[in-house]
């Protein structure tokens, strides 16, 4: 008899964990639908939206429509970021802070046409922001040389270089900039006058 109760017994330690799960109500996996990178970006650009990063939304937006064009809320805010994109560019020009007007101006200029504009009322046209960028930069252009002919040449640098911040490609404020600034590198090197 003791010989029959230790298999029983051995048995009955291989099934015990096998069974420990009766009992206990069975667990139901819980699947959370995976977001698509569309709604992932769209998602993001609406927070950006939200937060008044109106260039990330922009950027976030465009990916959005790139996976789902037919998305309407898209089209939607993706207009609604650029109108404000370009109306706080207005607000900095108004409280003369040009270099953030130009960079938030050029950096609409990028989207102004994207398709998902297509067929949406925007409040400006590409040529018109296009001219209160060239307005800025012949205004900054001439303030720049107003002080480099008074000898202010740190200032004169300064704004050259705000020029530049939004408008890369200006040619006229990059040679202003290289000539004040070689001017500005020989003046140090002279002896101090006695």
């Amino acid at each position: 008899m003791r010989t029959a109760v230790l298999p029983l017994a051995f048995v009955a330690a291989l099934l015990l964990p096998a069974c420990s799960w009766l009992g206990r109500s069975p667990e139901i996996a819980h699947h959370t639908p995976v977001a698509s990178p569309a709604e992932k970006a769209y998602a993001a650009g609406a927070t950006a939206l939200h937060e008044g990063n109106f260039e990330r939304a922009l950027d976030q937006f465009a990916l959005s429509w790139k996976e789902s064009p037919e998305d309407p809320a898209v089209s939607r805010d993706f207009v609604a970021a650029l109108e404000a994109l370009k109306k706080s560019g207005d607000e900095a020009s108004r409280q003369g802070i040009p270099e953030e007007a130009g960079k938030k101006w050029t950096a609409a200029l990028r989207y102004v046409g994207h398709p998902a504009t297509k067929g949406k009322a925007i409040s400006f046209s590409r040529t018109e922001l296009k001219g209160s960028v060239d307005r800025l930069s012949s205004a900054l252009m001439e303030k720049g040389l107003k002080e480099y002919q008074i000898g202010n040449l740190d200032a004169a640098i300064e704004i050259w270089r705000s020029i530049i911040a939004y408008d890369p490609g200006n040619l006229e404020a990059a040679k202003s900039l290289r000539t004040a600034t070689t001017q500005l590198e020989n003046l140090k090197k002279l002896p101090p006058s006695k």
